[in-house]
């Protein structure tokens, strides 16, 4: 019994259960998710934020709060899948909070019933939240206290807007928020250093390809496209004055010297891996120098002035800085893709990027002691972390949170300075095709209108645009507009054919008899759709994986179109 092997473990219930979700952010992602606790901050007919929570909770967030002092009402009934009949009278927080936690017995649900007015003042009442949503209509004076509250605790503010079949939302994320984990497309991770490669990796493509016009017909149709690239670059270097090629032009010529190596009459049949080669020529011979956007983060201040309580990942950013500043390169990552080749030299090949992704990654790990000591930092930042960051050096992203726009009650040219150097790029982007910035500023008046239209705070349903008098309200709401649309042309300082903006003014227009016409009212469908895609950017923030969307969407459920704009 003492010689038998230890049983195999099979997954666990909790790995079973998110087995699917495991697989995309994996064990850290789903430990961010269970430490979060989210608030909702419940507007309006409330359906878009408990379709949000709803496909938060389903995965696993840790804990949610439900701020909605509304009772349920018989609209409710009509667009809210998590009320019945039953409900009536009752506070809708508290029935959809309970209901949403019948979704998954591992979450934890809290609902708050107070009015948002007298709650949100109170000493420590946004304290326990690490992400906060708030949903359309809200006063622009509450909206800017959540900002100023994520301002100084570093915490992301979504702002979800849901009306007919248009919707927005907008983020704002800290002012450095850096993404390690950004799950590039596996073509872009390969490294394969064929333009610098190491002595070890010289001397494993010398082996390979030694005596290659000699070799028997099994040896050449296995030698690994690797080893392949690297002799025949030798061999060009020796006829291009130690030169790689260059340019289209060279790399075109390299790649039939290449084609033309291939045995036609090899009798084990075709040489895959001289096919390959052939199409590896043009993505792999390239410099492996980093992307604009990682160089930006070896220049950023918080990269170059590491401080006792700067997050780990400055550290590790600036010692890969003083790494990519010694080599000219960053490190190996350490992966090799799939190809013809045998089992063990496959394996030797593995082992001689695996081996230089170790040495590189110890290089790195005593630049980041070497920190630390400077720093004075008490807690030593874990290597698997180095690693990490290591292996996904070339596609780390840093996303420059900023406020999001809230409308200034009565004076929207406020609004549009706080866009700043914003303002010319957003204000051409209104003569794009399909552009969907008259939408968006549709939405912007809508905003302005609740918020000169309110009475008791949240606004009810009189005080939305068209709940009352539509044709009214929509001549109002579309002056809104174009007047925010005036000051943005002219802040941006476009040039724009008069021509051209009599369309676009046209356009928005329209969205603003649109958004008038659905009287405040959200269709569950959009609220639906809008709420999956606020979900799916909530994860991407709370995992800190993946690039999230910076900082505003703008969905169009007519025409099915949806548009990214940083505003």
């Amino acid at each position: 019994m003492a010689d038998l092997p230890p049983p195999v473990q099979g997954p666990t219930a909790k790995e079973k259960k998110y087995d699917r979700q495991l697989r995309l952010w994996g064990a850290t992602g789903q430990i961010a998710l269970e430490e979060s606790h989210i608030l909702l901050i419940n507007s309006g007919p409330g359906v878009v934020g408990v379709e949000t929570l709803k496909n938060l909770v389903l995965p696993g967030i840790g804990n949610f709060t439900i701020q909605d002092s509304a009772i349920v009402s018989e609209a409710d009934l009509g667009v809210n899948f998590f009320l019945e009949e039953e409900h009536l009278g009752g506070y809708r927080a508290e029935h959809t909070c309970n209901l949403l936690k019948e979704l998954n017995p591992d979450v934890d649900g809290h609902f708050v019933t107070e009015p948002i007015e007298s709650w949100l003042p109170q000493e420590g009442a946004l304290q326990p939240y690490t992400l906060i949503i708030a949903t359309a209509p809200i006063q622009p004076e509450l909206l800017a206290k959540l900002a100023e509250h994520a301002n100084a605790a570093l915490i992301p503010l979504f702002y979800v807007h849901s009306i007919g079949f248009y919707s927005h939302f907008s983020i704002h994320l800290p002012p450095a928020y850096p993404i390690v984990d950004t799950h590039p497309s596996p073509e872009t991770t390969q490294d394969l250093r064929l333009l610098r490669p190491w002595p070890e990796l010289l001397q494993y493509a010398e082996a390979k390809t030694a005596d290659i016009d000699n070799m028997s017909a099994e040896d050449h149709g296995h030698v690994p496209y690797v080893a392949l690239l690297l002799h025949y670059l030798e061999e060009w270097k020796k006829q291009h004055d130690g030169k790689v090629p260059e340019n289209y032009k060279e790399k075109t010529e390299f790649r039939s010297i290449v084609s033309q190596a291939t045995r036609t009459n090899n009798p084990e049949g075709g040489e895959e891996n001289f096919e390959e080669a052939v199409a590896a020529v043009l993505k792999s011979l390239n410099p492996p120098q980093p992307s604009s956007d990682v160089k930006e983060i070896f220049t950023a201040p918080e990269c170059l002035l590491v401080r006792e309580d700067s997050p780990s990942f400055w550290v590790i950013a600036n010692a890969i800085g003083m790494f990519y500043k010694q080599h000219d390169v960053l490190p190996v990552p350490g992966s090799v893709p799939d190809m013809k080749a045998r089992s063990a030299d496959y394996i030797e090949l593995q082992n001689t990027y695996k081996s230089k992704a170790r040495k590189d990654l110890a290089e790195v790990v005593e630049n980041v002691r070497f920190i630390e000591r400077n720093a004075n930092r008490s807690i030593p930042i874990d290597e698997k972390d180095v690693e990490a960051f290591c292996k996904n050096a070339a596609h780390i992203k840093l996303v420059r949170g900023r406020p999001f726009h809230i409308v200034q009650t009565g004076d929207s040219s406020k609004g549009v300075v706080t866009w700043g150097d914003r303002a010319r790029s957003i204000a051409q982007t209104l003569t794009f095709p399909d552009s969907l910035i008259p939408l968006y500023i549709a939405f912007l008046a809508w905003d302005e209108f609740a918020a000169t239209h309110m009475k008791d705070g949240l606004g009810g349903a009189a005080q939305v645009p068209g709940a009352q008098d539509p044709e009214s309200d929509s001549e109002k709401l579309t002056g809104i507009a174009f007047k925010i649309a005036d000051d943005l042309v002219k802040e941006g300082n476009a040039s724009i054919d008069e021509d051209e903006y009599d369309t676009i003014k046209e356009q928005i227009g329209q969205f603003a008899r649109e958004l008038t016409r659905a009287g405040g009212a959200e269709l569950h469908n959009i609220g639906a759709l809008t709420g999956g895609m606020v979900s799916q950017e909530v994860i991407k923030v709370i995992t800190e994986q993946y690039v999230p969307v910076d900082n505003t969407c703008v969905f169009d459920g007519i025409r099915s179109k949806s548009m990214v704009i940083k505003v």
